[in-house]
């Protein structure tokens, strides 16, 4: 396995994103346009991705929601790959990028039919927090925090 730290420019990161899309689009159905309009990864600039035998098989990325806050973007593991600890070392290495880059938390949003989402980000420490920004008010929402220490 290696993991490379790079951009929205990668054209492995684009591929996994796409696949990511298309999943999402089937899962969250008639909600899928309210949600994509907040996903674009052209300015991302922090993204990771994953490599199994120089495969592209998990990614994720963040962004800055404010001056202390870092939001996760676009995780995504190939399903025939899950169950390997792939996503909990995206999260990781995202959390290490962030606090290298002087971020005090991380914070993110996923539906909540994403439970396998859900599972991971508590597993990792997260903590529910109210939703946030977009967010706000929309019932499959659910935000997430965790402190960098």
């Amino acid at each position: 396995m290696k993991t490379l730290r790079t951009t929205s420019e990668n054209p492995d990161f684009q591929n996994l994103v796409k696949q990511l899309d298309s999943y999402l689009a089937m899962m969250d159905g008639e909600e899928h346009a309210f949600y994509h309009q907040y996903n674009k990864i052209d300015l991302l600039k922090n993204c990771v991705v994953i490599f199994d035998n120089d495969e592209a098989v998990a990614c994720g990325a963040i962004k800055e929601l404010d001056t202390k806050s870092m939001e996760v973007k676009r995780m995504f593991t190939l399903p025939e790959k899950r169950g390997k600890g792939l996503a909990s070392k995206i999260l990781n290495e995202l959390e290490v990028w962030s606090k290298e880059l002087g971020y005090e938390k991380i914070v993110l949003e996923t539906g909540k039919r994403q439970t396998e989402a859900v599972a991971l980000y508590n597993k990792c420490g997260y903590k529910i927090v109210p939703n946030y920004g977009q967010y706000i008010g929309v019932a499959n929402s659910v935000c997430f925090e965790k402190i960098l220490d």
